[in-house]
């Protein structure tokens, strides 16, 4: 790809980053509003993103040991088989790579924009199967936003309490994930937010940076237009040189349109097309 291409934005969105998502939404068939939309509040768009608290990397913030399961699991539907193979699990159920140049290199393409992608959509898919067959219903975008945050286990814990006591303390609930997640769990006075509240929160950055979605198709179609008109012209401006240039061949006598009608006729010993029958 080159360097204008990776510079070139859709509505905010990296030409890179937009290709990778589209990508993964199209081998997957996860909403590519949602795959968009997940990226923007992860990461910002920001493949090289890195959280300074955790082991987090990449366009959807995958941990070490979450992104190892993954490419365990999905690597070689996706072209990297051969580093799923290196991928061992061990008897304490972490997920382990013998030589350590391999484990960097499985690491490192976090920061790929379309494998990256692609692991974020399996990621979804995985958890939306989780999910329904957990609660017995189909789940949407704000569930699977929960998953990718409070883990598929704790998110089927969360939707449980949503739908059967949405008033409840969702840090008591799950007090390992609030201990992590203060400013989530808690309001600023130091107060539980419940269940419900919680949830509304999440529904509410999912819708907004959803938005995006519709603003970069429009983008996206925009520039294919442009790009379509711009190549018609220098094709125009090319057929009208080279009728020129005939043109000074044959003499001042002819016109562009009668070159090019000319040289659109069969040479000789040439069969000229025609219909079916001719």
């Amino acid at each position: 790809m080159t360097a204008t291409a990776q510079r070139r934005t859709y509505a905010g969105v990296p030409a890179d980053i937009l290709t990778g998502i589209q990508t993964a939404s199209a081998r997957t068939g996860m909403d590519f509003s949602y795959l968009l939309a997940q990226a923007k509040l992860e990461s910002g768009y920001d493949a090289g993103a890195k959280a300074a608290t955790s082991s987090a990397r990449g366009l959807y913030q995958f941990i070490e040991q979450t992104w190892l399961k993954m490419v365990k699991d999905h690597g070689a539907e996706h072209g990297v088989g051969n580093l799923a193979d290196a991928i061992t699990k061990g008897a304490d159920g972490r997920m382990k790579v013998a030589d350590a140049a391999t484990r960097k290199t499985i690491l490192d393409l976090r920061h790929d924009p379309t494998l990256s992608a692609l692991m974020g959509a399996e990621f979804a898919s995985d958890n939306k199967a989780y999910l329904e067959r957990r609660l017995t219903r189909p789940v949407n975008s704000t569930d699977l936003y929960m998953a990718h945050f409070l883990g598929a286990g704790g998110a089927s814990r969360f939707l449980a309490a949503l739908d059967r006591s949405p008033a409840s303390s969702a840090a008591a609930l799950l007090p390992e994930a609030a201990a992590s997640n203060p400013n989530v769990f808690y309001d600023k006075a130091g107060k539980p937010r419940s269940v419900k509240d919680i949830y509304a929160r999440f529904a509410g950055k999912l819708e907004a940076a959803g938005a995006t979605a519709s603003a970069v198709i429009t983008a996206q179609a925009e520039a294919t237009v442009d790009t379509a008109v711009a190549i018609g012209s220098q094709i125009g401006r090319g057929l009208a040189s080279v009728a020129g240039s005939i043109g000074r061949a044959f003499g001042p006598g002819l016109s562009a349109d009668t070159v090019l009608a000319l040289a659109a006729l069969p040479m000789p010993g040439e069969k000229a097309e025609g219909k079916p029958g001719s």
